[in-house]
């Protein structure tokens, strides 16, 4: 299964609409994940011409419900537990570790964590989680420019998942970086 990873679109503050782009980055997903942000539901529903769309409530995501959006998203998809937020701040104090910090979010481990807020795109893998901020498709980078950003892609096959980032501008796939030193692990390959 091919899933498009996408957060922080504001629609539309950023954006009257999202990037036509888009489209061309999740022309071969199965389903659409948002990671929050996203403002209007007519972004949702634009999202929803691609493929079905679950989507994580954001911090900016208070003028209106919609029966696609939860605070918190626990999706399974051929064996993995994913667990999809907006705000994810790493616990790096108190001494949680990873899995109890998402067991206390997602009522029990997980296996991925989609994630947005922060406009940057990044691929991490810490204490057995695959962790992925597809960045903003409306608003890149830390400084928050107006322009075109990137967008994720998420690939289950097989018992394996991979994901990259794809800049929106120029369809340009970006493989992950680690800023830690853990292996690799065999079912992510």
């Amino acid at each position: 299964m091919r899933i498009g990873l996408i957060a922080d679109s504001h629609i539309p503050t950023l954006a009257e609409e999202i990037p036509i782009e888009v489209k061309n980055a999740f022309e071969s997903v199965d389903l659409i994940l948002h990671a929050g942000d996203i403002q209007m539901a007519k972004a949702l529903d634009w999202l929803e011409t691609i493929a079905p769309v679950i989507a994580a409530t954001g911090n900016n995501d208070y003028f209106f419900e919609d029966p696609r959006m939860q605070e918190v998203q626990i999706i399974d998809i051929e064996g993995f537990r994913i667990g999809m937020i907006h705000v994810f701040t790493y616990p790096e104090r108190g001494g949680l570790s990873l899995q109890h910090y998402f067991k206390q979010k997602f009522n029990g481990p997980v296996d991925i964590i989609i994630y947005g807020d922060t406009h940057v795109p990044e691929i991490l893998f810490r204490e057995g989680i695959l962790m992925v901020n597809p960045g903003s498709p409306t608003s890149p980078g830390p400084n928050m420019y107006l322009g075109l950003g990137h967008v994720g892609i998420l690939d289950i096959n097989n018992g394996k998942a991979q994901s990259w980032i794809v800049s929106i501008k120029d369809q340009q796939i970006y493989e992950p970086a680690f800023i830690d030193d853990e292996s690799w692990p065999d079912f992510l390959r």
